[in-house]
Parts: C-alpha cells; sequence; structure tokens
C-alpha cells in the first residue's frame, strides 16, 4: 500500500505540547538580538559557553540534578549532578592553568565516551582554552594531521590510545604534555573546584572540529563561545528537549553532533544526558531506553536501518513507552525509516540538516509540524535557507541547486584554522555555499539530493577520499588509488576503491584485506574500504588529477559526462 506524502499531527499525538507551538509566527517575528536574552552573560557583554551550560545549572535549582547518566562497555555505571560537573569541569581548567596553559590554547581529547572527556572540555572552555575532540578510532595518520594543524599543547588520552600518539609523538614538537585518564582523578584531587570563568568575548573561539574533504588535508573549523546561543534555542525547538527530560544522543563526541548536542545544547537546557560508551547493539540499545527511561532520542540514520533490518519482534520485547520524540542527524533520512518509525515505536523519526561548519542545526522537521518523509524541514527561526546556482543567484521552486545559508548568524564557523583563503572560499554572493545540493518545494521543505563535491557520508561519519586514498598509496602494493562513495541502504555509503597495483603485485581476496587492515590501522577504523576493485589504470586529468566522478559514473552505470580533459582512458 502507498504509503501518504504527510505525517500528520493531530492533537492527540503530542504527548505534551512542544516547545516551539507555533512555527510560523515565531519565523517571522524571530531576531538573534532578542534571543540572546536566553544566556546567561556577564558584565560587558561577555560570554562563556562552558558557563552557560554547566555553571548556572550547578547555582540554581538543578544543581542537585543528574546532568550524566554514564554506562561504560562492561556495564560500569556512573553518574554526576550538574554541581559535580561543575565542580570536575573546574578542577580540570585549574589543572591546565599549573600546566601553563593559556587563553586562546589548544586542549585536544583523544578518548572514547567516557565522563573524562565531558567535564574535561568543559574545563578547558572555563579557562579560555581552545578544546578540540579526535575520534577513537582515529589512527596515527589521521591524528597526526589534526595535533600537527591545530598545534595543540596537551593531549588527554587512554593507555591503550596512546600507543598510537607514540608513532607519532616525535613529529609534534608543539605538543607539550599527555594527561592520562588512568592518572587524571589524582591529578584533579590537588585541585581547587572553584575556579575564576573566562569572561570571553562572544566570537573569541571555544573548540575546533576537524571536518574532511575531497583534496588536501582536514580543516580545522572554529566555533566561537556564541554558538551556544543556536545549540540552546535548536535542542529547545528540534529537539524539544525540557528540565525534566533524559535525552540520549548517540553522537561521538569525536564529531559535532557530541559537543553541539550532547554538552552544550542539551545542558543549557537542564535535560539529563545519557551517555553509553559501548558499541551498537539492538538489543542494548532498547535495554538502555528501557532501563533509563529515555524520552527524547537522537541519533543517525545508519542506526535506524540498522534497527529496522533486525528482528523485527525485538522492539516489542521492551518497555519504551518513555519516548516521546525521535530526531536523526548525520546523513539524509530515507522516508522508510521515518515511517518504521512510526511503526516500531509510535513515532516519527524527525530529520534535520546542519554541517560542521553551521555549528548547529539550521533545517529541520520540528514538532509542532507534519513530517514530509525525506524532507530535511525547514530553517529555523533566524535563518534564510535557499537554493542558488554557482554564481550565487537564487533559484525557483523544485530546482536543484546548492544549498546556501545567508550569513552571519552566531553558530556560524569563525574562520578555518591557518587557512583563512580556504575560509573565504565558502562564501559566494552573499551566501555561505553549504557544497550540498538540494531544492526546496512549494511550502518551503528542504531536499537534499546529494554531495556537491566527493566527500563520502558513511554510518554519519564524513570520510575524505584524500585521505584514503593517501593511506592505501602508503602500502607497497599500491600504485594508484581512487576512493568513491557508493549508496548502501544500511550505512548510506560505503567506501570503494580502486586500485591499480605495481607491477610486482598480483591482485587476490589476501591483498584486498590486507589493504583494508592497513587503512584501519593507519587512518581509521570507520575510513576503510568496504569494497576494492583492482584495476589497469585510474581516469585522470591531463595534470594528473583522478577524477572520481568518472569512477563514480561507471560504478553506478550512469552517463560518465565530459571526458574532454582527461588522458587515454
Amino acid at each position: 500500500m502507498r504509503k501518504p506524502k504527510k505525517i500528520l499531527k493531530p492533537t492527540s499525538y503530542f504527548k505534551i505540547k512542544p516547545n516551539l507551538l507555533d512555527y510560523e509566527k515565531t519565523y517571522k517575528s524571530f531576531s538573534w538580538k532578542k534571543a540572546e536574552s536566553q544566556l546567561s552573560w556577564f558584565p560587558g557583554k561577555k560570554l562563556n559557553a562552558a558557563y552557560c551550560a554547566i555553571d548556572v545549572n550547578a547555582k540554581n535549582f538543578r544543581k542537585n540534578k543528574i546532568a550524566l547518566y554514564w554506562e561504560g562497555e562492561t556495564g560500569e555505571k556512573k553518574k554526576f549532578t550538574f554541581s559535580e560537573l561543575s565542580a570536575l569541569s573546574s578542577q580540570f581548567g585549574n589543572l591546565l592553568k599549573t600546566l601553563g596553559i593559556k587563553r586562546g590554547d589548544r586542549v585536544f581529547f583523544f578518548l572514547p565516551r567516557v565522563p573524562e572527556l565531558f567535564f574535561g572540555f568543559l574545563g578547558t572552555l572555563k579557562i579560555g582554552a581552545i578544546a578540540g575532540t579526535l575520534f577513537s578510532a582515529f589512527g596515527p595518520e589521521a591524528l597526526y594531521d589534526r595535533l600537527s594543524n591545530s598545534q595543540a599543547k596537551i593531549l588527554v588520552t587512554n593507555k591503550i590510545l596512546k600507543q598510537r600518539v607514540e608513532k607519532i609523538r616525535r613529529k609534534l614538537p608543539e605538543l607539550e604534555k599527555i594527561i592520562l585518564v588512568e592518572e587524571l582523578e589524582g591529578l584533579l584531587k590537588k585541585q581547587k573546584s572553584s575556579l575564576e570563568i573566562a569572561k570571553m568575548d562572544p566570537l573569541e573561539p571555544a573548540f575546533m572540529l576537524y571536518t574532511s574533504g575531497t583534496t588536501g588535508k582536514p580543516k580545522g573549523v572554529i566555533h566561537s563561545h556564541q554558538a551556544i546561543l543556536v545549540e540552546h534555542l535548536t535542542a529547545k525547538w528540534v529537539l524539544d528537549l525540557r528540565d525534566e527530560d533524559v535525552y540520549w544522543c548517540t553522537a561521538d563526541p569525536g564529531w559535532v553532533t557530541g559537543i553541539a548536542y550532547e554538552i552544550l545544547g542539551s545542558w543549557s537546557n537542564g535535560a539529563s544526558s545519557l551517555i553509553y560508551e559501548g558499541r551498537f547493539s539492538p538489543e542494548k540499545w532498547y535495554q538502555l531506553i528501557q532501563d533509563y527511561k529515555v524520552n527524547v532520542w537522537y541519533t543517525a540514520p545508519t542506526a535506524i536501518r540498522m534497527l529496522a533490518a533486525s528482528d523485527s519482534g525485538l522492539v516489542k520485547k521492551y518497555d519504551l513507552s518513555s519516548l516521546r520524540h525521535l530526531c536523526s542527524v548525520g546523513e539524509p533520512l530515507n522516508p522508510e525509516a521515518v515511517w518504521w518509525g512510526l511503526e516500531a515505536f509510535g513515532l516519527p523519526f524527525h530529520d534535520n540538516w546542519w554541517q560542521t561548519e553551521t555549528g548547529g542545526i539550521l533545517i529541520a522537521n520540528y514538532p509542532c509540524m507534519d513530517i514530509k518523509p525525506g524532507s530535511m524541514g525547514r530553517p529555523i527561526p533566524g535563518i534564510t535557507a535557499s537554493i542558488v546556482n554557482d554564481k550565487g543567484k537564487e533559484l525557483g521552486t523544485k530546482k536543484i541547486g546548492n544549498l546556501a545559508i545567508k550569513p552571519p548568524w552566531p553558530s556560524m564557523m569563525k574562520t578555518i584554522w591557518r587557512r583563512p583563503a580556504k575560509y573565504k572560499s565558502y562564501f559566494v554572493g552573499g551566501w555561505y555555499i553549504t557544497g550540498d545540493l538540494a531544492y526546496k518545494d512549494k511550502d518551503v521543505y528542504f531536499w537534499f539530493v546529494g554531495r556537491a563535491d566527493d566527500v563520502i557520508k558513511t554510518s554519519g561519519e564524513r570520510v575524505g577520499p584524500f585521505e584514503v586514498e593517501s593511506s592505501l598509496l602508503e602500502h607497497p602494493a599500491v600504485a594508484e588509488a581512487g576512493v568513491i562513495g557508493k549508496p548502501d541502504p544500511i550505512r548510506g555509503e560505503i567506501i570503494k576503491a580502486f586500485i591499480a597495483l605495481k607491477p610486482s603485485w598480483k591482485a587476490s581476496e589476501a591483498l584486498k584485506i590486507k589493504l583494508q587492515e592497513h587503512v584501519k590501522t593507519h587512518l581509521a577504523g570507520h575510513a576503510y574500504p568496504r569494497e576494492i576493485e583492482f584495476i589497469d589504470k585510474l581516469p585522470k586529468t591531463r595534470s594528473g588529477k583522478i577524477v572520481r566522478r568518472i569512477l563514480k559514473a561507471k560504478e553506478l552505470g550512469l552517463p560518465t559526462g565530459d571526458v574532454s580533459t582527461l588522458e587515454e582512458y
């Protein structure tokens, strides 16, 4: 039976009235200036995002409320109140000060989802230093690119992950100290739990995250303290968070979602966050929702599709009645997944769109609005989004073009670290060009079409083909490598590599496995090519640049387009 194009929401749908009751009215009347009153400011128009997220709540009626429920992979459980997180983050900030860390210095965290990452991140912001997080699957190459570019002075990690860092340690002269979490408790006991919080200009850097591109090295995206304004409002409007909620965002804090909506947006709204250290498992995830009585669940389309593909009777074995609102992020959510949520939980998933560069959700499906399954939704109040051509001229309804946002907005990236020219290249004709292709319909719902560049989104993680190709080329068997994203019903895309071998090597299944393990070990566990095809030569321009467009077209059986600039292929 053909499903309707809309999921309507009668009044009976809502267990509680949404925080955003009237989208149209709010959108028309909204101003960022007025919205600033929702944050706690210091005299002289100064701000600190960590103070807004944690310390304000440690001083008000929420001080003894649980801010963080944490469960480890082995079943270990911990919980922290707002006042405890405030004290721990202050102790960490004081520790950094004793190590000579000053305003603007970079402090990075290379950890799994453990409590130390969360209060350490906050403590870094509280002294005015710049915090950075690194995905725990990164290998030595990926770590070196990011730590060397950022010129990080401190790295917080654990004994196991430190082994990867040691392989590149001698090439990082700016890295002054590695702090191990196994030793952190003893170090913090020597520090005071009170701290004079740095009063920052709203535009001063707060945190940085690296995002992959199609060419060159990963880019260090800088966000300021005022980004918390967008994260606070969208956590309230889009995620519908409120004081009494238990909220579970499944994102890794090595990526922007974990920072914006596990730390800043959720805690500034007073919600209790659940953090699970372990790997994905349908049974465990449902058990967590049942045990912690999760109200709001924010996860990735890949996870949703994997849950849908698991035992259809599994979901009925658990009491998931606490769930009130479901959201997704990280990659396009296919309509079938939206409908599956409605069938499995009695609630549809609400997809939303944003990027590392935007710092917060900018386009969303809201609790107060009907859903068009497959759509990204509509812009948040305060954001003007449009579809433009390559010169920045706006296009009409149903016309595919560049998804563009009118700058500025509070969470817009402030620069690309040490690459000001790259930062400027994002802006054309008065628009921020997102790099995504999309169109809008007559109701101003936006629809994702694809990436304008070649960045691969696999299981919600962005992977730059250049990084994977570079890692493959380090293997002695590989002469040339070209990497593309191939559509996949579960992961959104998988990484596929086309490889030309050196003359002394022969193609084999055993070699494919060795190459996959090479990338897993040296780059990152999520960045290895799940498919490898050996070919005689790769399509290249006459200047020697591999043309991934041709590889992808042939893989998908699509027209290759203009090949006039290519070498003979």
